[in-house]
């Protein structure tokens, strides 16, 4: 027979077994792959309610669930699972775009381990399961050893007395005296019982046994003992009292247990829910915890309390270059020069404050760690704010010198936030919001240095986490538009294709794109804009096509990633053939830097797309300081001359000749040029002149409704009514080409060769 070795805390399976919970395929498909490239077994359920099905016979290792879902959102889900046999302890992580407290106290309550907000830095989120995974593997292996040891206790640590009125001492059994020590052939007397009970407990523990008496009631207690041979140990005493026929207390039965070990179990369980295992410092909860208490004095006793959030520089330097087992000693390093910096106190602090006295908050003093590289300094008493900046300044110091990392010499600075209470808030949600924003305004400032909290840096930081909220909803609200601007044939005065530009109504206005577009980009909500993009200009197609015989593209501008979807010709695919319009009416706009700054992810999907006859233009042609090679390889259509080469035609030769350049490039590879931008009759003239015939720009029509763009047509374009149609027709003379030539001539820097 072979014994089987109880798996430890840090025993975690090779690949762990993840059920990820998301509605939304995209971001449910670029997280599982993640994960599954950190190591992960990774099995998919696209609602709660398919998720709650999987569990019902499979039991994963860890839980992760996206807070909202349509119908059973996560919070109900992690609710659900927690009351199903053998989930009771699973490790959930809540995945949330919502980083406001209520959420976050929402999914703790729901059952929730911890919460992560969605972010595309996958080995953050990676770390974090491993480590929920390491800290649910000890609190197994301790609930375990708890178990283990009170059966143990049951079989030989505990033991029975009898104590009859006017005995000199209760009398044990064998069991009984091996509990504090003695032999089986000792009767130790009451008062030798007592010595062992430490003194300043011992008037305690008389008044609880004397009042017991009085009240003829159950004994229970726990008592400190100092054993005959010098251990100390717990000893849990616990007895009833015993009548006789005339209902007279005649005595005691009890029995006596040896609880060290299982107080010192509880105290580590205790340990680990307050602590945090890598550093030893408070952990969210204990700090919160702490940090209310302290609020509680502060407003009773009419002093301020000071919250600092402090966050390391460089630390993801490190991290990356020398391994997380470095970041790790560079995190307990940090950890100890923090705790130097305040009157640390490492208390277990729960129910109440264990001090008495006017001071006692005090105690509450620490630095903990909220997660990551980020600490939390709490100082529950402050006469203003300058104590505050002297402990943020003795922080930064400390910070400054270096740290040896094995034999690598490491420097790590801090940004700190400092919020005071009651000025920056009446919370500690308040606090700790306000905190981080002075942080991000030192981070914004240069780093390695403090800030006070103020009224006017909370502005713009509230104004974008708003704009994201609403920016979440804006397609769901129909909110979106798109708006046209026509490409114009200027040779045949005509319509040939229109580019169409994302546009955001919101509360009647529109949202200008400098606005919006880099915020989706940096959320990653430029995806599902992009794929609706591509929807609605596949149904303007449709509209256009039976409306006035529409058979050109509407170009639709998509970032480099949305290339990397193996399903992206799928996608558009569906697109037209749902309105009915040929694959060749949608054309995908692609800037020069975004393809060149993931060419080798992009070139399949371009071959893919042209295949299906989707043709491709690459925008801001010119801009992008890469070599042409690419140009020959790639199945690419279109070139868009850049508005900056445009802006100065027909007053600087150097725009012409690179202009001149670029429309020489596309002809000899057969490519179409398009020049964007053109706002007056002189850059059309040159434009013309040089070779290019199509255009778009304010000079023919600003980017419009679809409605006014038919409206534009009819009243503009085709009685021909617009002055560039006029003049566009003049530019095949050579009289007005030798004009355009003559001003270009006069334009000219003097000093300088044509």
């Amino acid at each position: 027979m072979t014994l089987r070795a109880e798996p430890s805390a840090d025993d975690i399976p090779e690949r762990p077994r993840v059920l990820l919970v998301d509605d939304d395929e995209v971001n449910l498909l670029l997280t599982s792959v993640a994960l599954q490239d950190q190591g992960f077994a990774v099995t998919e359920a696209a609602s709660g309610e398919a998720a709650i099905r999987v569990l019902a016979n499979w039991l994963p290792d860890i839980v992760v669930l996206d807070a909202v879902m349509p119908g059973l959102d996560g919070f109900e889900t992690c609710r659900e699972l927690r009351v199903l046999p053998g989930f009771e302890s699973l490790p959930v992580l809540m995945l949330t775009g919502l980083d406001d407290d209520a959420s976050i106290t929402r999914a703790y309550e729901a059952g929730a381990t911890d919460f992560f907000v969605k972010s595309t830095q996958w080995s953050l989120l990676a770390g974090r399961l491993r480590y929920l995974l390491r800290a649910s593997r000890t609190r197994v292996e301790l609930e375990r050893s708890k178990s283990r040891l009170a059966r143990a206790q049951d079989l030989a640590r505990m033991g029975s007395f009898d104590w009859r009125r006017g005995q000199d001492g209760p009398v044990f059994s064998i069991e009984g005296l091996r509990v504090f020590g003695f032999g089986p052939g000792d009767q130790p007397a009451f008062r030798s019982l007592l010595r062992m009970v430490p003194e300043e407990e011992r008037k305690a523990f008389l008044e609880l046994t004397h009042s017991a008496m009085d009240r003829s009631t159950v004994l229970a207690t726990d008592i400190h003992a100092r054993l005959v041979d010098g251990r100390q140990r717990i000893v849990h005493i616990e007895a009833e009292p015993e009548f006789n026929e005339h209902g007279n207390l005649v005595g005691y039965t009890g029995i006596v247990q040896d609880v060290t070990d299982r107080r010192l179990a509880e105290d580590r369980i205790r340990h680990l829910a307050n602590f945090d295992t890598l550093t030893g410092l408070p952990n969210r909860r204990q700090l919160i915890w702490r940090a209310e208490r302290a609020l509680d004095h502060g407003r009773r006793l009419g002093h301020e309390v000071a919250l600092l959030l402090i966050d390391l520089d460089r630390f993801k330097v490190i991290n990356d270059t020398l391994g997380h087992g470095a970041g790790d000693e560079l995190l307990m390093e940090v950890s100890r020069r923090l705790r130097s910096c305040v009157r640390h106190s490492d208390q277990v602090l729960e129910s109440s404050l264990e001090t008495v006295g006017l001071r006692s908050h005090r105690t509450l003093e620490a630095v903990g760690r909220l997660g990551g590289d980020e600490f939390v300094a709490l100082l529950p008493e402050v006469v203003d704010e300058a104590d505050a900046e002297r402990v943020a300044t003795r922080i930064l110091e400390v910070m400054r010198k270096p740290i040896m990392i094995g034999l690598q010499e490491c420097f790590v600075t801090a940004s700190v936030g400092i919020a005071i209470f009651p000025r920056d808030g009446a919370t500690v949600a308040d606090l700790l919001r306000n905190s981080d924003i002075a942080m991000y305004s030192v981070k914004s400032a240069g780093r390695n240095s403090s800030s006070l909290y103020r009224p006017n840096l909370a502005g713009k930081g509230r104004e974008k986490l708003e704009l994201e909220s609403a920016l979440h909803k804006a397609i769901e609200r129909n909110e979106l538009v798109l708006h046209y601007q026509p490409k114009i044939d200027v040779r045949g005065a005509r319509m040939v294709g229109a580019e169409a530009l994302m546009r955001w109504r919101r509360h009647g206005q529109l949202v200008a794109p400098g606005d919006f577009i880099p915020l989706a980009e940096e959320t990653g909500l430029i995806i599902p804009l992009s794929e609706w993009a591509i929807r609605e200009a596949a149904r303007q197609a449709r509209i256009w096509q039976d409306n006035f015989g529409f058979a050109d593209s509407i170009a639709v501008n998509l970032p480099s990633r949305l290339f990397e979807r193996t399903d992206l010709v799928e996608y558009i695919h569906n697109a037209v053939t749902t309105y009915g319009v040929p694959h060749h009416a949608i054309e995908l706009e692609i800037t020069e830097t975004g393809l060149m700054k993931d060419l080798q992810n992009v070139i399949p999907s371009l071959h893919r797309l042209n295949e299906i006859g989707v043709e491709i233009s690459i925008d801001d042609f010119g801009t992008g300081y890469s070599s042409l090679a690419y140009l020959t390889t790639l199945p690419i259509s279109e070139l868009k001359i850049d508005r900056s080469f445009v802006r100065d035609l027909g007053m600087t030769p150097q725009s012409s000749a690179v202009v001149t350049a670029i429309i020489a490039l596309a002809r000899s590879l057969g490519l179409r040029v398009i020049a964007e931008g053109v706002e007056n009759l002189r850059q059309m003239e040159v434009l013309h002149r040089l070779g290019c015939g199509i255009m778009q720009g304010f000079l023919f029509s600003k980017p419009q409704p679809p409605e006014d763009i038919e409206r534009w047509l009819q009243q503009t374009v085709l009685p021909k009514k617009a002055p560039w149609i006029g003049q566009a027709m003049a530019g095949d003379n050579p009289e007005p080409q030798r004009v355009a030539r003559a001003r270009e001539s006069r334009a000219k820097p003097v000093g300088k060769l044509p």
